[in-house]
């Protein structure tokens, strides 16, 4: 977050994890590694929310949890994706938030082309090379190098709260997308 926002800190108000309905832990042993922040969790398991811990391993956070789900390292972007495809196939994202505090409707340069208009190729295809090029993905209206030179997104991560996604090799780039898309960060 530091990076990107030009200070670091968590990715939401502990606090505030004693008002909510659905909790997920992902890739942290939270109640363990923040004591003082997992009581919040406990606070709102109490009110009656659900509990989801994602991590290969059995922790103390699993222990608590309503539900551990001990996913195979490596496979949390394919759990992501499936959480990020329902919540948009159903209508479940915040829609309000993204269409008003969020450029998300202009944030699409004209020369990006989706993949179910190519045939299921992402945009920057290039068939004779066999590689992408990043350069449809640019912001509308702005004429800038891809972030980092020419860097690649082989991974992304996102998380609840904790160190876990964020350890990952681009995680920090995933964590940022992950908190702006839902809304929790607000600076």
């Amino acid at each position: 977050m530091g990076t990107s926002f030009g200070r670091g800190g968590a990715t939401t108000f502990q606090q505030d994890l004693a008002n909510a309905d659905v909790i997920t832990v992902m890739g942290s042993n939270m109640a363990e590694q923040h004591p003082v922040g997992f009581q919040w969790v406990v606070e709102a398991q109490r009110r009656g929310a659900k509990v989801f811990h994602v991590d290969p391993r059995f922790t103390r956070t699993s222990a608590i949890a309503d539900v551990h789900m001990p996913l195979r390292s490596g496979s949390d972007i394919a759990y992501l994706g499936g959480i990020i495809n329902h919540i948009l196939s159903n209508g479940r994202e915040f829609r309000d938030y993204v269409v008003n505090y969020t450029n998300a409707a202009t944030i699409i340069s004209d020369d990006y082309v989706d993949a179910e208009d190519a045939d299921g190729i992402f945009s920057g295809y290039d068939p004779e090379s066999g590689t992408y090029s990043p350069d449809s993905w640019q912001y509308a209206g702005m004429e800038v190098a891809p972030a980092s030179g020419q860097r690649e997104m082989d991974v992304a991560a996102g998380e609840a709260h904790g160190s876990g996604g964020a350890a990952l090799e681009h995680g920090d780039d995933g964590v940022v997308a992950y908190e702006v898309g839902t809304g929790r960060f607000v600076t």
